[in-house]
């Protein structure tokens, strides 16, 4: 653990020139003159900073820590490993003694430079590290460096309880690092990583190179990531140059993108996982692109548009017909480009069989078990019934890949992506602050009127910023086409129920994106929708755009966080859980009626999304669980296109996704929480189902285990993609027992009256039946372990 440095030494210049006694035009002299000294071209090093967190009882607390005002030099020379850590944990944050925290966020920017240390850059929770995105600032650990990751999201105690980290890794949330060199070269070649990311939801890595020592065969043990436990979760655009692994990867599911590997011992070692979804992976001049060798430990793992150059072995898998557990190590290569492999897959040493030749591309290759569903036929009485059914089969062979709508291609043939926007070309004079124009963000003051000002004068070629802070809205807000959004901080935006949103028998949007029939573009990051107490009869936002191209219209960083938190109202102090009477449900911890509704004019993009209902306190007292009720997830209606990459719906009540009278969708990697209450009482109360939004009805229920949160629900739908997919259920009522005999819930995926479905590596936890068609059980769990979860490689219904 980093030595905590003497505050009283080291004072945060920062802190004297932007205290609540300084005026405007202070702060103006004392900005201009910090800039003399380093220069940013970027409007982020440059905006002027009023973010306040609403909900710290502080009202000096410090938000935004320029590093420079913290004493680092950034020269290259200077060891500027005590400023750093200052600039993160300054202000009394939560740290090692603190479980959670959403009212101590820390926004630490690096402007340009070289940035030497000696130790860890210690990631508090709630925390977010950007770099400069136009000049990439460098941080360079020094040869005496000696520490799990030179960015360190989760520490371990030293000599204290072996293996225990500050954080609970499932519930350590809320992290950005982006826009970053880090640079371990110095160190020797024995020791250091670039980042340790043991994290979970609404966290990412974002455009970071790491520079590791090259060669040195076995004495070279340098990670680019180090990633060894955790619920995530989203990275992207990184590059690893180097190192022995460049990424060591363990975590129950992930969604990675855009990655490329150069001259690295082993591009990724899988450690551990229940599924994952690379896309768009690069390996040049590697020895193995990627080893999945720990099969007990490993789930399912699906490598899409993969780019293999003079690697000698592509995949290295210890699979074969007699490995164990019987879907341990299910992987999925889906258009893997393997011309310049040897091998495209290899079996372990010592005999390293060929499994797949290289010098092809590989379209589709499966290792795992594999079902095919159809509709059976019998005669009875001189009728005939029709139910589904299924062929299954364990395989290590190529397959015939699936139809992929071209409306969700790219040029060359690859599901298309696009990468978050941070507008490194756009000047600062474009930004429209939302508190320049009056609005609070305190918490308290509605600023439905202001914000919807702001939207209306905005010019297309603007973006709104909304400064941290927590923004109350308490009527519809509309979004016309081509408007940009951006929030500092996960900025809040608080949804308060009042009459307009109070009957759940006649739901009402709250943010309406466009009108049936809008085309154009939207873009939208680094904001948290909370809502603040009830409004059962809420949609918290429309989606109606349609976009103008493809990744014009989409959401990226953006997180709906319902309960469980300062100022929403659905905390522990009035909906605590309650396993041992028959729960009679609190209306003031009813929550809204859907989350997302993408509706059938529409086409978006989604990246990195996490839809929470909450399960627990992060901010009061014990931090104990809770009982709060939100109707539904997400649903789309979309047949026009829709990517949903790293997305997180979890603990609604009816669903947390639902795909109804839809084509044309994407989804890599959506994961599922089951509401812990449930069944006491069941998913259809407090919201019974409405046949206007195609709900369950539940009807083909028998056991109490029946009527509960359906992860995913394909209703009237065809060519549906499924590339990755993690569904659990964990309780009956909060107890854990049922994992045993894998039965706390009936059925999780339910395809209804639709064909062209496409899924693969399915994931679940906790379910009897993984896969249900029409209201049957067609793939059941037993004959998928996969370690803890159970793992499929193929579902298709056709």
């Amino acid at each position: 653990m980093p030595s905590l440095v003497q505050t009283d030494k080291l004072i945060p210049r920062q802190v004297a020139a932007f205290s609540p006694a300084e005026n405007a035009s202070m702060a103006m002299v004392e900005l201009e003159d910090r800039q003399s000294t380093w220069s940013s071209r970027w409007w982020f090093g440059n905006i002027r900073r009023q973010g306040k967190v609403a909900y710290n009882t502080n009202p000096d607390y410090q938000l935004f820590r320029n590093v420079r005002d913290f004493g680092a030099m950034g020269d290259g020379i200077t060891d500027d490993t005590d400023a750093l850590n200052l600039a993160v944990l300054y202000g009394n944050r939560c740290g090692n003694t603190c479980e959670s925290s959403t009212v101590q966020p820390g926004l630490i920017y690096f402007p340009p430079g070289t940035y030497r240390v000696r130790e860890p850059i210690i990631m508090y929770y709630n925390t977010h590290v950007v770099g400069d995105a136009v000049d990439l600032p460098v941080v360079k650990a020094l040869p005496n460096f000696y520490g799990i990751g030179v960015f360190d999201s989760d520490p371990y105690y030293p000599n204290i309880e072996p293996g225990k980290n500050w954080w609970q890794n499932q519930n350590n949330f809320f992290r950005q690092l982006r826009n970053f060199v880090i640079d371990i070269t110095e160190v020797p070649p024995g020791r250091g990583a670039c980042v340790h990311w043991q994290v979970a939801q609404a966290t990412s890595l974002q455009n970071i190179r790491c520079e590791m020592v090259q060669g040195g065969g076995s004495n070279n043990k340098q990670y680019g990531i180090f990633m060894d436990n955790g619920s995530g979760g989203w990275m992207s655009d990184m590059t690893f140059n180097g190192g022995n692994y460049g990424a060591l990867f363990g975590n129950q599911q992930f969604t990675v993108r855009n990655f490329t590997f150069n001259n690295c011992q082993t591009g990724i070692f899988m450690n551990w996982g229940w599924t994952w979804s690379m896309i768009g992976f690069t390996f040049n001049n590697v020895g193995v692109g990627i080893e999945v060798t720990n099969l007990g430990d490993m789930g399912s793992l699906l490598v899409q548009d993969a780019t293999f150059n003079n690697v000698p072995t592509g995949v290295l898998t210890s699979f074969d017909a007699k490995s164990s557990p019987h879907s341990g190590g299910t992987v999925v290569l889906d258009n893997a480009d393997c011309r310049g492999c040897q091998v495209a897959v290899s079996g372990p040493e010592p005999d390293f069989n060929v499994i797949y030749p290289g010098g092809t591309i590989i379209q589709s290759w499966i290792q795992g078990r594999v079902y095919h569903g159809y509709e059976a036929s019998e005669s009875i009485n001189n009728m005939t019934c029709y139910e589904p059914a299924t062929q299954a089969a364990r395989i290590q062979q190529a397959v015939n890949p699936p139809p992929k709508p071209s409306v969700l291609l790219d040029n060359s043939g690859k599901i298309f992506t696009r990468k978050k926007p941070q507008y490194e070309d756009v000047p600062l004079s474009q930004f429209i602050s939302m508190k320049d124009r009056g609005a609070k963000g305190d918490g308290v003051t509605d600023d439905s009127d202001i914000i919807q000002s702001v939207i209306n004068t905005a010019r297309e070629d603007q973006i709104i910023y909304f400064d941290h802070g927590a923004y109350v809205v308490t009527k519809q807000i509309f979004i016309p086409p081509n408007r940009k959004f951006v929030g500092e901080c996960f900025a809040l935006i608080m949804i308060k129920g009042n009459p307009n949103f109070m009957d759940m028998a006649n739901p009402k949007p709250v943010f309406i994106v466009g009108r049936p029939g809008d085309v154009g573009t939207l873009e939208m990051s680094d904001i948290m929708f909370e809502t603040m107490g009830p409004s059962p009869g809420a949609i918290l936002m429309e989606w109606n755009l349609e976009a103008s191209a493809q990744g014009t219209a989409g959401l990226w960083d953006t997180h709906w966080r319902i309960g469980g938190t300062a100022g929403t109202q659905f905390q522990e102090d009035r909906c605590l859980k309650t396993p041992s009477v028959k729960t009679s449900v609190n209306p003031e911890c009813i929550c809204a009626f859907m989350i997302l509704h993408v509706t059938a004019s529409a086409s978006m993009y989604m990246e990195n999304i996490w839809g929470w209902v909450s399960d627990h306190e992060l901010d009061m007292g014990l931090r104990q669980q809770i009982n709060i009720y939100n109707g539904r997830g997400v649903l789309v209606e979309t047949t026009k296109g829709i990517w949903l990459l790293g997305t997180s719906f979890e603990h609604s009540v009816l669903y947390n996704y639902q795909v109804a009278n839809a084509q044309n969708v994407y989804m890599s990697l959506i994961q599922s929480e089951t509401a812990y209450m449930q069944a006491n009482p069941n998913s259809l109360t407090p919201f019974p189902a409405d046949p206007r939004y195609d709900d369950p009805t539940f009807s083909n229920c028998f056991l109490a285990t029946c009527p509960k949160t359906i992860a995913l629900r394909i209703v009237n739908s065809q060519y549906i993609l499924i590339y990755g997919a993690g569904l659990y259920s964990f309780f009956e009522n909060y107890k854990s027992d049922c994992l045993q005999m894998r039965d706390c819930q009936e059925h999780i995926l339910a395809i209804d009256n639709s064909q062209s479905v496409y899924i693969y590596t399915l994931a679940t936890v906790g379910t009897t039946n993984m896969v249900t068609v029409d209201g049957v059980g067609v793939v059941n769990e037993q004959p998928n372990k996969a370690g803890f979860p159970q793992a499929i490689a193929i579902f298709e219904y056709q």
